[in-house]
Parts: C-alpha cells; sequence; structure tokens
C-alpha cells in the first residue's frame, strides 16, 4: 500500500518512521514534510488546511491508498470527511468528533454531562461576566482558551492577579486569536498530597466500539529546567510513565476512556483515531486535564519506537471497525525524547541555522522544524529536533538520549537537562 501522512512536525517523522517498518507499506507520501520526512517519504507541497487543495491531490493520485491526518488543525476543519467524501480511506475522526479538541467548551461540557472525572469549571463570551466569576473566585485558577492555540492557550494562574491579567490576554488582547472569543475558567486541580500535580498522557486507539490505551508517557511542558518558564508544546518526553499500576489502568478505563467513546456515541460524534487523554493523578481519583483528537507531539515519539504490532494493521482496523480483532503488543524498557530547540523559543527565534551532526549512536533524530538550503539541513521552527533513544530502563535511555544530543549543534540550540529526572524514583 501507499500511505501518505498529513503534517509537517515531529509527530508526523514518527508516525512514517513506525509506518516504514510494516511489510505492507510500499511507498510513504508527507504532506508537507520537512528534512527529516523526506529522508523516508515523498514530501507533497500541497496546503493541508485547504480543503479543496487536498481532494484534488487525491483525486489526481489514486496511487494513494491510505491517508493520515495527524495534526489538530486539518482534523478540526474536517478534512478527513472531504477525504472520504472522494472515497478515501483515512486514520483519524471527522469533524463532528474532533471538536473534543477543538473546542475545550464542549469538551468540558461532555465530561461534566457524563460523569467524566475532571476539574470544575464555567464557559464565558463575555468578558466583564467572566472577570467577575474570577474575582467572585479567587486564586488558583486555570484559564483556558476555547480553540486550538498550538498548546499554549492555557494559563494557569496561582494569584488573583495574575489570573485578571490572563483573561485580559486571552479575551481582550487575543493573545491566542480567535481562540480566546470563548474562555474556560476551571478549578485548579491538585495532584496527591505527596507528589502534587503528577500528570500522565496515555493516548488510545478507538474505532467507536472498542478502546485500546498505547503505553504510557509524561510530558514536560514548561521551556525550563525543573519545570521553569514559560509553556512550550513540550520540551521532552519519556515512556513509561513510573507510578502507572494495571489498577490505575483498570480505573481509568472503566471511569474515563469508555464512558468518553460512549458520550461521544451518544452525542453522535463517534470518535475513530487516536484519542490522548491527559491525566491527573488526585486524591479523589485520576482526573481529566485535557483532550485531544490526535497523537500528542512529543508524546508520539516515546510511544510508537516502542510498538511492535504493525502501525498500519492497527490503522486499517480503526477504520474498518475492527480494532477488537487486533492484538497490540508493546516492547518492554523505556524511552526518552529530548527537544532541541531554537534559542529564544517558545517566544521568537532565528530560522535557518545550520545544524550539525555528530555520532548519535543508536538514537534516532525525529524532525520536526527542519528543511533543507543549498543542500544543507537547517533550523525551520522553534522545536527543531527530538533525540529519542530506547533503553533497557529509563536511566539507559536517558543516559543514550542525552549522549546524542551532545552531538547535534546549531547557533542558540537549547534543550532541557532535566527530562525524566523527577520521575526517576517512581
Amino acid at each position: 500500500m501507499n500511505v501518505l501522512v498529513i503534517g509537517n512536525g515531529g509527530r508526523e517523522h514518527a508516525i512514517l518512521l513506525a509506518l516504514k517498518k510494516s511489510k505492507r507499506v510500499e511507498k510513504l507520501y508527507c504532506m508537507k514534510g520537512n528534512a527529516g520526512t523526506a529522508e523516508i517519504a515523498e514530501n507533497v507541497d500541497v496546503d493541508y488546511m485547504n480543503a479543496e487543495a487536498v481532494k484534488k491531490f487525491a483525486l489526481e493520485h489514486p496511487e494513494i491508498d491510505y491517508y493520515v491526518v495527524a495534526p489538530d488543525d486539518p482534523l478540526a476543519i474536517g478534512i478527513v470527511d472531504e477525504l472520504e467524501s472522494v472515497g478515501k480511506r483515512c486514520f483519524g475522526p471527522r469533524k463532528n468528533a474532533a471538536i473534543i479538541e477543538a473546542s475545550k467548551a464542549f469538551s468540558k461540557n461532555l465530561m461534566h454531562k457524563y460523569g467524566i472525572p475532571t476539574a470544575e469549571a464555567r464557559t464565558f463570551d463575555d468578558y466583564d461576566k467572566a472577570l467577575s466569576y474570577v474575582r467572585e473566585k479567587g486564586a488558583p485558577l486555570v484559564l483556558k482558551a476555547d480553540g486550538l492555540a498550538l498548546g499554549k492557550g492555557v494559563l494557569i494562574c496561582d494569584t488573583l492577579k495574575q489570573a485578571e491579567e490572563g483573561l485580559k490576554e486571552i479575551m481582550l488582547d487575543k493573545s491566542f486569536g480567535q481562540a480566546g472569543n470563548v474562555v474556560v475558567i476551571e478549578e485548579k486541580m491538585q495532584g496527591l498530597k505527596y507528589n502534587p500535580g503528577e500528570e500522565v498522557s496515555v493516548l488510545a486507539f478507538t474505532d467507536g466500539k472498542a478502546i485500546v490505551p498505547m503505553i504510557t508517557s509524561c510530558d514536560h511542558k514548561r521551556a525550563g529546567d525543573g519545570d521553569e518558564g514559560l509553556n512550550t508544546g513540550g520540551m521532552g518526553t519519556f515512556s513509561p510513565c513510573p507510578f502507572w499500576t494495571e489498577e490505575l489502568e483498570k480505573e481509568v478505563l472503566e471511569k474515563i476512556m469508555i464512558p468518553t467513546m460512549n458520550a461521544m456515541n451518544a452525542e453522535g460524534r463517534t470518535f475513530k483515531g487516536c484519542l490522548y487523554f491527559g491525566l491527573m493523578r488526585t486524591d479523589k481519583g485520576m482526573k481529566v486535564v485535557e483532550y485531544n483528537s490526535r497523537f500528542g507531539d512529543p508524546e508520539t515519539q516515546v510511544v510508537l519506537p516502542m510498538l511492535k504490532t504493525d502501525l498500519l494493521d492497527i490503522f486499517e482496523a480503526v477504520t474498518d471497525e475492527r480494532l477488537s480483532d487486533i492484538k497490540i503488543e508493546w516492547e518492554s524498557g523505556a524511552c526518552v525524547c529530548v527537544v532541541l530547540a531554537s534559542g529564544g523559543y517558545p517566544l521568537s527565534y532565528a530560522k535557518g541555522k545550520e545544524i550539525t551532526v555528530g555520532d548519535l549512536g543508536d538514537a534516532v533524530l525525529v524532525h520536526a522544524g527542519t528543511a533543507l538550503k543549498d543542500g544543507k539541513l537547517v533550523t525551520n521552527g522553534g522545536r527543531v529536533l527530538g533525540v529519542v533513544a530506547k533503553g533497557k530502563n529509563l536511566e539507559e535511555a536517558r543516559l543514550k538520549a542525552y549522549n546524542a544530543a551532545e552531538n547535534v549543534s546549531w547557533e542558540n540550540m537549547h534543550y532541557r537537562k532535566d527530562i525524566g529526572i523527577k520521575y526517576r524514583k517512581g
């Protein structure tokens, strides 16, 4: 089969690397792709946010058998629906299901309606009413821009002043654009007393009839060591989560995952694809922090390298609603991804810096924001590369990843030195 993956970041490169292992894949394509995807796939220069252009391409290329729509934005505007309308087979939710990520107000209301454990919250489209509510509730609070904001539309406010300034930033200053027309104001969930704020990412395959969790991972969102600095799209991940147990998985399946799948079915929004659960471990059990309607980035970079089952087989089983027929198996051990970023990220940063790569050992470079210029590999984004390494345990994987990271460089490159450290003792 010939398979095309839509997207141009690290997640898409990681998906392509996993598909490349399939004996059933003849040729890979990527729309639009990056310098890394170009090494294993044919990059296609089509704007995947232009539905008509995507449909036109699909009709002109009947040799492509299957499409994987990976990023949140094209899912939210219904690219899966558009491809299916011209007879193409796809992996990814349709527009009416992708709303679970595209609107935080929708997802919060869904959880409250169906009793799925999450933080208490209120939704506002009027700034003055939102401000009155913030002053009435006091801090701490979490403010979330309703729409998609590149993973950055969430503000954690520990003081009333921060909450007031954050509300202005979202609703009046439009720092996150139209995503801030509506705001979700929620309580700040408290983690376990002995380890506050313990979070885990659990991705799951679902065809609307069955839901199968993947191995767990933990993300590091802040730009600096010790979780200091600005929120980013993710500075590194590791898998599996050390505090995850069979008991926790059973709890999450029964109280969160299956109820979410059933809730979407009940709403006439059957979800088929990868459903991402951002979870927090609290004194009152596991609770949902957020949903994503697709593979996380950079969580995908540490989850898919551990997959033993053919990824294309899983994708097609989801499309055909026979996921329960597939046995999904994973490698033992651990995997770590250290994100190498441009200086200044997540704010302003330069592009076009030449990248030098030395000995990586058995680590793998997953490309996120890269390009080729005059035959040279250069930076083309904020998060540029992910250094991914596997090991028999977290310590070994970390050591391999960081040894490799020391052999990659460009002007003003920076990365966190503590990916996985706070969880090392379980």
